[in-house]
């Protein structure tokens, strides 16, 4: 099982919007709308990084609203 972090820009005005639509996206563990330079912050897992990848690209990314993705992997050293 992989985890990551979604940081996520939205178009002005629709971080609550976009993080309650994400909530509800399957793998994702956590979504909350922050303030700074994201608007939205997700914390998602899926069995393998290929499999994140293709969640945050098919799912999270076509949400309206969302004007930029960067997907932050967690790693333990």
């Amino acid at each position: 099982m992989v985890q990551a972090f979604v940081l996520i820009q939205t178009e002005v005005g629709k971080a609550s919007t976009v993080a309650e639509i994400v909530s509800k996206i399957p793998g994702v563990i956590q979504a909350e709308d922050v303030t700074g330079p994201y608007d939205v912050i997700l914390r998602a897992q899926a069995d393998t990084m290929d499999d994140l990848g293709r969640m945050v690209v098919a799912k999270v990314q076509q949400v309206e609203g969302i004007t930029r993705t960067l997907t932050c992997p967690i790693v333990h050293l």
